[in-house]
């Protein structure tokens, strides 16, 4: 795993708030998506395995699945997009996504407190929060004319 030892003391100190046992694969895991944010399973496994070459799918799987149940990576799904992950949680942030490149981009909620949206009808449920993804096109993509490709390849940033 890329990081520091503060980095990687950071992500075992997490792991330690939740109750979940520290291992290599956990930490690995965290540093991936750390690392590459909006990262699919296979980013993700690649870049584990620069630091533990034999690690299985099976694990990091395991490991994204436990890390996502606990709340330490968030698990964001863009129409036509594979499972992406991510380290930013707890902030109700949305995303930007690239028509053409598939960009993916953080961006804040622009006003009031989480949930940044209120449905106009509640139907009785506590809203816990509110997912906006805001589709168009990059600055270099639409500087280029570049059109939709369809493609269900994600870039990340």
């Amino acid at each position: 795993m890329k990081g520091t030892k503060h980095e990687h003391d950071d992500a075992a100190a997490a792991l330690r708030q939740t109750s979940l046992r520290v291992t290599k694969q956990r930490v690995a895991v965290l540093g991936a998506v750390r690392d590459h944010p909006h990262a699919d399973t296979e980013t993700v496994i690649r870049s584990v395995r620069e630091s533990l070459p034999a690690v299985s799918h099976q694990a990091v799987y395991d490991s994204l699945h436990t890390l996502t149940e606990v709340g330490l990576v968030r698990c964001i799904r863009p129409a036509g997009s594979v499972a992406r992950y991510e380290r930013r949680i707890g902030d109700n942030h949305h995303h930007l996504v690239c028509r053409s490149c598939n960009l993916i981009v953080d961006v804040d909620c622009t006003i009031g407190q989480a949930p940044c949206l209120t449905p106009s009808h509640d139907a009785g449920f506590v809203i816990e929060q509110a997912e906006v993804t805001f589709w168009g096109l990059c600055p270099d993509c639409a500087a280029a004319g570049a059109q939709p490709t369809g493609d269900d390849q994600f870039s990340v940033v």
